[in-house]
C-alpha cells in the first residue's frame, strides 16, 4: 500500500525575493485567433481546487469504475490524469482517496488502483531509459519497416477524417479537448502504427504536443506499449479492428454523435461502419460518403495483412485477428 499523503504544510515561509506576476497577454501567445483553446478552457478547470473537485466526484462513483472503464460514451473515467501531471493533487492521495471510497475492498477501486501503479511504472522505466520517446525498448524494433507517412494520411489521422467513427472522435476529442479517453487512445495509436504503418515516434510527438496530460514517461510508454516496442507490450500482432472496436465499447454511438456531428443522425447498427449504410439511411441521416463524411483511408483487412508483413522481416508471427 503507497504511503498516506503529506500533512498540510503549518505554514509557508516567504520567498526571499519578491514574486511579481505577468499577464497571459504578455506571454504573447499564439494564434490569438481562431481561439483554439476555447474548448479546453471549458473542459478543465486547473489548479488545486479543481482537481480536488475532480476527485470528490470520483470517489463517489469509483465504484462503477471496473465496469464502465473502457466506455468513451459513459463519464466512467476519473478525469484527473491533467491535475496528477501537474502536480495539482498526488498519486497518494488518489490512490488512497478510491481506496477509501467503499466500506470494503472493492475490486472496481482495485483496477483504478492498478492503472495508478502502470503509471508509476511508466516513470520507473523512464529513469532506466531516459530517451524512451525517441528509442525503442525492445531493440529488435529498430528494424521495423515503417512507412514513410503520407501527408494527406496524417493530415486525415490528426483531424478524425479517416472515415473510421471511432477513431475520428478520438481525435477530434482531442483537438477539442486536449484529452482523450483511454481506451479510444488505444485505438487511434494501433491505427496510426498498424493500419498506417507509421513510426510510433510521431503519434508520440502529436499527443505531446495536444494532449493535456502529456508527460514525459507515460507518453511514449504507452505508445510504445500499443506499438509492440516497449517494456511489457503487446503483441505487435494484436490490431484494433476499428469498427468492431467502437461497436464494442460505444454500442449506441453516442461517443461517435457527440464527436462528429456529421453521422449523428445515422443508425446505431451503421454508425461505426456507414459505408454499409444503405442510400435511404444515408440520406434520412444527411450524409453523403466522400462529402460530407470521408471514406475510409485504409481498408481494414489488406492493412492488417500489410502490418503483420512488416512484423514479420523483423522475426515477428502472425496471430489470430483481434478484436
Amino acid at each position: 500500500e503507497p504511503r498516506r499523503p503529506l500533512p498540510k504544510p503549518r505554514k509557508l515561509p516567504p520567498p526571499v525575493e519578491g514574486v511579481t506576476g505577468e499577464s497571459i497577454d504578455a506571454l504573447l501567445l499564439l494564434p490569438v485567433a481562431p481561439d483554439w483553446s476555447g474548448g479546453i478552457r471549458a473542459s478543465w478547470q486547473p489548479g488545486e481546487h479543481g482537481a480536488a473537485e475532480r476527485l470528490d466526484a470520483f470517489a463517489d462513483a469509483v465504484g462503477d469504475y471496473g465496469a464502465l472503464r473502457d466506455r468513451p460514451d459513459l463519464p466512467a473515467s476519473s478525469m484527473l490524469s491533467p491535475h496528477i501531471r501537474f502536480g495539482e493533487v498526488s498519486p497518494f492521495q488518489v490512490w488512497h482517496a478510491a481506496a477509501g471510497a467503499t466500506a470494503r475492498p472493492s475490486a472496481s477501486a482495485a483496477k483504478f488502483e492498478a492503472e495508478l501503479g502502470w503509471r508509476e511504472f511508466a516513470w520507473h522505466i523512464l529513469a532506466q531509459v531516459p530517451d524512451m520517446a525517441r528509442r525503442n525498448i525492445r531493440p529488435e524494433f529498430d528494424d521495423f519497416p515503417w512507412a514513410v507517412p503520407y501527408e494527406d494520411d496524417m493530415w486525415d489521422w490528426r483531424r478524425g477524417r479517416t472515415g473510421f467513427p471511432i477513431v475520428d472522435a478520438g481525435m477530434r476529442q482531442l483537438w477539442e479537448t486536449g484529452w482523450m479517453h483511454n481506451r479510444v487512445r488505444m485505438i487511434v495509436a494501433s491505427f496510426l502504427t498498424k493500419h498506417l504503418l507509421v513510426d510510433w515516434r510521431i503519434g508520440e510527438e502529436w499527443f505531446w504536443e495536444t494532449l493535456v496530460d502529456a508527460d514525459p514517461a507515460s507518453n511514449p510508454f504507452n505508445w510504445q506499449w500499443v506499438a509492440g516496442s516497449g517494456a511489457d507490450a503487446q503483441p505487435f500482432f494484436r490490431i484494433f479492428n476499428p469498427v468492431t472496436q467502437g461497436e464494442k465499447f460505444d454500442p449506441e454511438g453516442r461517443y461517435v454523435r457527440r464527436h462528429v456531428p456529421e453521422l449523428a443522425r445515422l443508425p446505431a447498427a451503421v454508425i461505426h461502419r456507414p459505408w454499409e449504410a444503405g442510400p435511404l439511411e444515408l440520406a434520412a441521416a444527411g450524409v453523403t460518403l466522400g462529402e460530407t463524411y470521408p471514406l475510409p483511408i485504409v481498408e481494414h483487412a489488406s492493412a492488417r495483412e500489410r502490418a503483420l508483413a512488416a512484423f514479420a522481416k523483423i522475426g515477428g508471427k502472425g496471430g489470430k485477428p483481434s478484436p
